[in-house]
């Protein structure tokens, strides 16, 4: 698959006890995304943070209930992002999504491991 240099990150903040069809809302929200044959998504574990509730959520060891804060990443083309949006809002109830506009470098990997000069 290829995407276009020019492409839009989906940036999803959410809590990692929250759910979504039995599962944890990440895993609904990656498995939707791959579904929708985005070109890829990645999930990534805060040890630390606190959203609109202003409620603190640490991985310190003392702490058993962490309900650490998730960030979910997709990358696509714009129009391809924007399609998944509607499936993604019926998924979601109190979250953070963010969308921007991204310059893709690299995706995959090449033989010569470096990136592409284009002469600017």
């Amino acid at each position: 698959m290829q995407i276009p240099e020019k492409a839009s990150l989906l940036r999803i903040l959410i809590g990692e006890d929250d759910q979504a069809d039995g599962r944890p809302l990440y895993e609904a929200i990656v498995l939707k995304a791959r579904e929708a044959h985005l070109a890829g998504a990645t999930v990534l574990r805060g040890p630390l943070g606190f959203g609109r509730s202003s409620v603190l959520h640490t991985a310190k060891m003392l702490r058993l209930s962490q309900d650490l804060p998730m960030v979910i990443e997709i990358i696509d083309t714009e129009e391809k992002i924007q399609a998944f949006l509607p499936a993604l809002t019926r998924l979601t109830q109190s979250c953070l999504i963010t969308l921007e506009k991204v310059t893709v470098l690299r995706y995959g990997a090449d033989d010569s491991g470096i990136i592409p000069d284009d002469g600017d």
